[in-house]
C-alpha cells in the first residue's frame, strides 16, 4: 500500500474508464524503435546534415518541454519519451539542409505551442509535428521548396546545381523517376519520407504490436489511391500513376505515423475510418487542384479540427447493447 500523498490530488478524466498494461514510456520508445531504421536509412542517404537536422530536432524538443514545464511548474514529463517522438517525427518530415537555428525555431512551435499551450500531451488539437512544419512552410516556403538529392547519386551528365539539389519526384512529374527507387527510398526528399518500405515494415511493426490502429491509414490511402485511378484520365492505374501517386510525397508517412496519433485522432473505430477517409480526399483534391504538389500536411492538420466532432458523432455508449438494453 502507498503512503498516503500530502498533496490534495484530484484527477478528472472522461469515461469509459479501461486500464491497460501499455503506458506511455511503452507506446513512445516502440514508436521510436521503429522510426530508428527511418533515422539511420536517411543519415545514409542525406549524409551529416541528416543526422543533425534529426539531432537538433529530438533534443530540442525534450530541452523545450523540459523548460516550459518547469516555468510553469508543471510536473515534468521527459521520462515519458513523448517529446522525443514528436522531435523525431519533425525531423524526418523536413529537408535535410534547414538552418539548425530554424530547427529549433520548429521545435519550439511543435513543443510549446502546438503541444503544451493546449495542455500539454493527450490535450493538443494539432499534430505537434505536423504543425512545427506548417510554421515552417509558411514562414520559410522556400527553403521547404528544394530538397538535396542523395548523397551516394552522383550525376555524370551535368554538373549545375540541379544535380545537388532539385525538387522532390511528387513535384516533378512520374517521368521523373522510377518506381523502384520510390519503393526503395533512393531519391530527394524529406528525411523520413523517402522509403517505402521502410515505412510498410514500421507500419506491420507497429499494428502488430498494437501500438496503432490500422484503420485512419488504410482508409487514407485507399482515398489517395482511388481518387489518384479517378483523376488519372483515360489509361486509369495501368499508366503507373497510381503507384507514383501512393509511394511519392508524404502520403505513406503521414498515413502510418500522423493519422494515428493518440491525441489528435478519433478514438472510436468508426471515427477513424471517417478520419482517414477525409485526409485522403483532401490530400488527393490538392494534389490535383491546388497549386501544391503535396497536400499530406494540410489534410491531416484540417482533419485535427474536426476530430471532437467524430467523436461525438460516432461515439459509443458503453454498458448498453447494440439494441439500447443495458448490460
Amino acid at each position: 500500500m502507498s503512503a498516503p500523498s500530502d498533496v490534495n490530488e484530484i484527477y478528472l478524466s472522461s469515461s469509459p474508464h479501461i486500464s491497460s498494461a501499455l503506458t506511455t514510456q511503452k507506446i513512445m520508445c516502440t514508436v521510436v524503435l521503429s522510426l530508428l531504421p527511418l533515422c539511420i536509412f536517411g543519415v545514409v542517404l542525406f549524409g551529416i546534415n541528416a543526422f543533425l537536422t534529426l539531432l537538433i530536432t529530438s533534443v530540442s524538443s525534450v530541452v523545450f518541454e523540459f523548460l516550459f514545464r518547469k516555468l510553469t511548474k508543471q510536473p515534468v514529463r521527459s521520462s515519458d519519451c513523448s517529446a522525443l517522438v514528436s522531435g523525431l517525427m519533425l525531423g524526418l518530415v523536413l529537408p535535410p539542409e534547414l538552418p539548425l537555428w530554424i530547427l529549433m525555431i520548429a521545435s519550439f512551435v511543435s513543443i510549446v505551442i502546438a503541444k503544451e499551450f493546449f495542455g500539454g500531451l493527450g490535450a493538443n488539437i494539432f499534430n505537434p509535428a505536423l504543425a512545427g512544419r506548417a510554421f515552417l512552410f509558411v514562414s520559410f516556403p522556400k527553403l521547404l521548396g528544394t530538397w538535396k538529392n542523395p548523397s551516394f547519386v552522383i550525376d555524370t551528365v551535368t554538373t549545375s546545381t540541379d544535380a545537388i539539389s532539385s525538387a522532390t519526384p511528387l513535384a516533378l512529374g512520374e517521368n521523373s523517376v522510377s518506381i523502384i527507387d520510390l519503393f526503395l527510398g533512393t531519391t530527394g526528399g524529406c528525411i523520413g519520407e523517402t522509403s517505402a518500405l521502410l515505412i510498410l515494415v514500421a507500419f506491420i511493426f507497429l499494428v502488430f504490436t498494437k501500438i496503432i490502429d490500422w484503420r485512419a491509414p488504410l482508409a487514407m490511402i485507399l482515398t489517395v489511391v482511388t481518387f489518384g485511378w479517378l483523376f488519372s484520365g483515360e489509361n486509369g492505374i495501368c499508366s503507373g500513376n497510381v503507384l507514383f501517386e501512393l509511394m511519392s510525397g508524404g502520403l505513406l508517412f503521414g498515413a502510418v505515423f500522423m493519422t494515428t496519433d493518440y491525441a489528435t485522432t478519433p478514438v472510436t473505430k468508426k471515427g477513424r475510418i471517417i478520419f482517414g477517409f477525409g485526409c485522403g480526399l483532401i490530400t488527393a483534391l490538392i494534389r490535383k487542384f491546388s497549386g501544391y504538389p503535396e497536400g499530406v500536411m494540410f489534410s491531416i492538420l484540417i482533419m485535427n479540427t474536426l476530430v471532437p466532432f467524430l467523436n461525438k458523432l460516432t461515439g459509443r455508449i458503453y454498458g448498453t447493447s447494440k439494441r439500447g438494453a443495458s448490460k
